[in-house]
């Protein structure tokens, strides 16, 4: 009798990469083409081509580093985009510039005083670039030789025979070099780099001599040509940090590493006085130069009188960002004060603010937002489902209607449903209220609830008048 055969079962794991999705996460750019002007839909960006058109303006004036010190505000309703246009510019202007973004009520929780956090604030978004020359030893690996001591114990030895196309040299191999290349899997054929000073290694690819070993390398294989002239170079190496780094590994006992810590405290001006000096040493030497980063301060209403007083003294420094602040808010109290003013922020510093304002989103553009935003947080959604969204974001919010599109595809994915029908949007509609629904609802429920200041300030207005 033949023994059963067993029947192994391989379990599978699904590893999925998890990806955070944020409000603005599909924001790539501003969406201007080469003359400045704005598409319809590009980049992430939809509408608003007048704020665009002026965000891209000041985004010239900011790569060719003429703004700064200027600010500029971003003004309008709630829900028309203006995070999203400050987004933009950060996303145009690449890594290479600084953008720090802030709320305006973060410096009330900050462990400091308002001004040192707004200080801070400011010399995050202020970059340094560094230049510096260092000699470097470049050229194609011909041979590896590495000697190991017989009895097994000792220092290694070797050989390595590099060269470049009018040159071929041998260098003698000490410890750690031969610790470093191995470490860095160099083997002939590759084509490498090493900092005489510091003894890095880099590898910078595999030799065209050896492209017939492309199959058995695989795709992910770099190619390059073999250097050319003296295996010796010199070569200018940029760095760039922000004067808040450097801040800081000036005032810590444990350097670079208090970056890490989070907690920087504050720092004492005596130091920013020596680094601003030595900054300036070094770029009148030509050793470095300053590159104007960008300051986004989302609700600058939140900021008080003080903050302000020292934003326009700030934006006075020579060493100051290009600052982008935005608000939802009209004619208001200045924080601090009883003094009213546009978007509460004082008259003297609104006269030194170029003010770009939006304007609420068409019907159209809504439908535009929302199929990105679909798309973004990649969830399939019928014809029929995104017009009644559309619908819903006209007639209550766009912030409120974009809420609904993954509530909706958690109940289209519970009935294994492929895309979100109207059906499923109607169902969260009637769970989760927008604005409008939540204030009918107290008002006509206002006796149930605790604290009801509507009926006691008509009470206490009706008895103010009969006294």
């Amino acid at each position: 009798m033949d023994a059963p055969s067993t029947t192994q079962v391989q379990q599978v794991r699904e590893i999925t990469r998890i990806e955070r999705t944020g409000a603005h996460s599909h924001i790539r750019g501003l969406g201007l083409n080469d003359s400045l002007e704005a598409r319809a839909v590009s980049q992430g960006m939809v509408g608003q081509l007048k704020a665009r058109r002026a965000a891209g303006l000041i985004l010239e004036m900011i790569k060719e580093g003429k703004i700064a010190g200027r600010a500029l505000l971003i003004a309008g309703q709630p829900g028309t985009g203006k995070t999203a246009i400050a987004m933009g510019i950060a996303q145009a202007l690449g890594s290479d510039t600084p953008f720090t973004a802030m709320s305006g009520s973060e410096i009330f929780s900050l462990e400091m005083s308002k001004t040192e956090a707004l200080t801070q604030a400011f010399r995050r978004s202020i970059g340094v670039r560094i230049k510096e020359e260092a000699e470097f030893i470049e050229g194609e690996v011909v041979e590896i030789q590495i000697d190991r001591p017989a009895t097994g114990t000792g220092a290694k030895i070797g050989k390595m025979t590099l060269k470049t196309t009018e040159m071929e040299t041998i260098y003698d191999l000490g410890q750690k070099m031969i610790e470093a290349l191995t470490k860095e899997k160099v083997q002939a054929g590759d084509v490498i780099a090493i900092d005489k000073a510091s003894g890095k290694i880099s590898r910078l690819g595999r030799s065209f001599t050896r492209a017939k070993d492309y199959d058995a390398m695989g795709p992910q294989t770099k190619f390059v040509q073999c250097p050319e002239g003296e295996l010796q170079k010199r070569k200018e190496v940029v760095h760039t940090v922000t004067l808040h780094e450097i801040d800081v590994i000036n005032s810590r006992s444990q350097g670079f590493l208090a970056l890490f810590s989070g907690d920087t405290g504050e720092i004492k001006s005596e130091v920013r006085e020596q680094i601003n000096d030595k900054v300036a040493e070094w770029r009148e030497e030509g050793k470095a130069e300053i590159v104007p980063g960008v300051l986004f301060i989302d609700e600058v209403h939140m900021l008080d009188i003080e903050c302000f007083s020292f934003l326009n003294r700030a934006l006075e420094s020579d060493m100051a960002p290009i600052l982008i602040v935005a608000t939802n808010r009209g004619i208001t109290k200045i924080r601090g004060t009883n003094q009213q003013s546009p978007h509460g922020i004082p008259i003297d510093l609104l006269d030194r603010l170029l003010i770009i304002t939006t304007k609420p989103y068409e019907l159209d553009e809504i439908k535009q937002i929302l199929k990105i935003r679909c798309e973004e947080e990649d969830v399939e959604t019928s014809d029929d489902a995104l017009n009644v969204l559309t619908k819903i974001g006209k007639e209550t919010s766009l912030r409120y209607s974009i809420q609904l599109i993954t509530l909706s595809s958690i109940i289209s994915r519970n009935r294994k449903a492929r895309e979100v029908s109207i059906e499923d949007v109607k169902r969260v509609y009637e769970v989760f209220l927008d604005e409008a629904r939540s204030s009918d609802n107290l008002r006509e429920y206002e006796q149930y609830f605790m604290f009801n200041d509507l009926s006691n300030t008509k009470q206490e207005t009706e008895s103010k008048m009969e006294t």
